[in-house]
């Protein structure tokens, strides 16, 4: 059994650590300094815990409203996931599907009709779990830069 709670604080429990893990290579300043961003935009931004029957933070999911062009969709706005974590020893007891439902109810309340996502090419687990939640590849995109 999982309880799904809608981030309102910066200090909401199981936040900071959940990104924590999801995002290791941003600094805890950066990750309250986004927390704190998405705090601001309500109307831009959903984030969601997930809490254990002993009330511990299990998984997080965080999404964004886009009005811009999403990759692989033909509609605006999109309910956009970026990102999503489970704890190890929690995964595939049906924690991440219940985060992506409340992500979905949120977009469809929005008047969304697709949810997108990414992942790196390289990061097949990612890629397996947004297939087992639902989500289709649509396309494979390699990016370039080149100094000035």
């Amino acid at each position: 059994m999982f309880r799904i709670q809608h981030c309102q604080s910066g200090e909401q429990a199981g936040w900071l650590p959940l990104r924590q893990a999801l995002w290791p290579d941003a600094s805890e300043q950066e990750h309250r300094d986004e927390i704190a961003e998405q705090l601001r935009q309500p109307q831009r931004y959903i984030n969601f815990v997930a809490y254990d029957a002993g009330e511990q933070p299990v998984g997080l999911a965080e999404a964004s409203l886009r009005h811009d062009y999403v990759n692989g969709t033909d509609s605006s706005p999109v309910v956009f996931l970026e990102g999503i974590y489970v704890v190890p020893q929690q995964r595939r007891h049906g924690v991440a599907a219940r985060l992506i439902e409340h992500v979905a109810q949120w977009g469809r309340e929005r008047g969304c009709v697709e949810m997108a996502s990414d992942t790196d090419v390289d990061n097949l687990p990612s890629q397996e779990t947004h297939k087992a939640l639902g989500f289709e590849e649509t396309e494979r995109v390699v990016f370039f830069r080149r100094q000035l």
